[in-house]
């Protein structure tokens, strides 16, 4: 094996392979559709650690005879822990790849979980629970990068959203499970499940998840690995004696720093606004929307089937705006949908006397700004080129987390302030009409729909 660097000239016979336009050419093989298949239940796990503590949550306050005030440094836990594990780990995973920093993540916060399921005090369950977020944190972008890298630009941006759809099914799995387990098993059950099951997939992952082509490309790895890997996805084609050119080299330097570098500046601080904003409207709706039904009277049945709109209307919007953004602008796609959020989350507030219709516009509210977030991954994904994509997409969810944050406080001082529901979701919607403009903007000014995937390194296959 040679490795050329991005001036240098491969031998007069050697035949070039762009990684990148090989998998653009091709159609989704089985080899992809296990990728995707995978990094699915890795997310799936995600959404069912993630969304556990909230389910077990009345079990522990009854057991240990907690406060609401102290039950909530609990809760606010493992949202720190995502935070910290997505700006922590991103940069390592462009350093040491996605594959080995998932399969990190899933042991992590695997033995985390399983170990939060043992903690006899409330001290111990906050601990274990941040380092568990953090393991989840980790994840989640790193399985929308891998999952981005092998799909052909023409299909990316549905079969990412689709591989994301994992995180609301694993959520709603984890009500199941926790209305199963916790009245035969106690509370404990559902934390060991949530880390048992990442722990007995961990073999799989290692035996059949693949590194990224275009990382080890860019890395400058063996040619004969990264022929194996694309003979798996296009079996028809003939890589012997081939050299493999990808967008970039193993760029030197913090893989942080080139976020901020003249051609990805603008569309980085856009992108991160946009996760800010979103991700405020989305956990203040989650964590809120019930409450404020209740409020108007309706029952707590009522209230919880009018809010589990919001997630249906996310899961659907995710896969309908990723098909939609792989045949038209995408940042024009999630600026619509963004704005539409607004109005559907401004109509909730004049809409609570009529269940069905709050229903109507809750799911609205969810297909729009929970299916643009979801969107908005995939897009960050492809803006981003290979050698800092990881980070890319791990940072604009650690900036958006603190916007996550900001919107589960928001919902309490906006009903300590004695607001109106027509002037509370009013309120409520003004940041879906930021993400919205932002995401114009991005589209404007902001930089390339796609990552700068010209060839750049190059490896000899002998």
């Amino acid at each position: 094996m040679t490795a050329y660097s991005a001036h240098a000239q491969p031998p007069q016979s050697a035949r070039l392979v762009n990684v990148t336009e090989m998998i653009d050419r091709n159609g989704i093989s089985p080899f992809q559709v296990l990728i995707v298949v995978l990094c699915f239940l890795i997310v799936a796990i995600d959404g069912f650690d993630t969304a556990a503590i909230g389910f077990i949550a009345p079990a522990i306050r009854a057991q240990w005879q907690l406060s609401p005030a102290e039950l909530a440094p609990a809760l606010g836990a493992g949202l720190a822990g995502l935070m910290a594990g997505a700006l922590l780990f991103g940069p390592i995973a462009d350093r040491i790849g996605r594959k080995r920093m998932l399969l990190l993540c899933v042991f992590g916060f695997g033995l985390a979980s399983v170990a939060s399921a043992f903690s006899t005090s409330l001290t111990m369950l906050v601990v274990l629970r941040f380092l568990t977020g953090m393991g989840l944190g980790a994840a989640m972008p790193n399985a929308i990068t891998l999952t981005s890298e092998y799909c052909p630009a023409a299909r990316r941006s549905f079969l990412v959203t689709t591989m994301f759809c994992g995180f609301t099914v694993g959520s709603a799995l984890g009500g199941f499970a926790a209305a199963a387990l916790i009245e035969h098993y106690g509370w404990h059950s559902v934390l060991l499940a949530g880390g048992v099951v990442p722990l007995l997939l961990l073999p799989v992952l290692a035996r059949f998840l693949p590194e990224s082509v275009r990382y080890l490309a860019a890395a400058g790895r063996p040619a004969p690995q990264i022929a194996a890997i694309l003979q798996r996805i296009a079996p028809h084609e003939n890589f012997a004696g081939a050299s493999f050119v990808t967008s970039h080299g193993k760029a030197a330097g913090s893989p942080i720093a080139r976020l901020f570098r003249p051609d990805l500046l603008r569309g980085t601080v856009l992108l991160w606004f946009t996760f800010f904003m979103s991700l405020l409207v989305i956990y203040l709706l989650s964590s809120w929307l019930p409450m404020l039904l209740r409020s108007t009277g309706v029952s707590l049945q009522t209230a919880a089937l009018v809010t589990a709109m919001f997630q249906v209307g996310g899961t659907i919007g995710a896969i309908a705006l990723g098909w939609l953004m792989d045949r038209v602008n995408p940042h024009y796609v999630l600026a619509t949908s963004y704005a539409l959020a607004a109005v559907f989350t401004a109509a909730i507030g004049t809409l609570t006397t009529t269940p069905w219709l709050a229903a109507l516009a809750v799911f609205g509210a969810g297909f729009c700004v929970s299916g643009s977030q979801v969107g908005a991954n995939a897009l960050a994904a492809a803006f981003y080129p290979t050698d800092c994509r990881a980070t890319g997409v791990s940072w604009a969810n650690g900036i958006g987390r603190i916007g996550s944050v900001v919107g589960s406080l928001s919902g309490g001082a906006m009903l300590a302030a004695g607001m109106s529901m027509p002037a509370l979701f009013l309120v409520v919607g003004v940041p879906a009409v930021f993400a919205g403009m932002s995401m114009l903007a991005l589209g404007v000014f902001g930089g390339p729909t796609i990552s700068h995937d010209r060839g750049a390194r190059v490896s000899q296959h002998t």
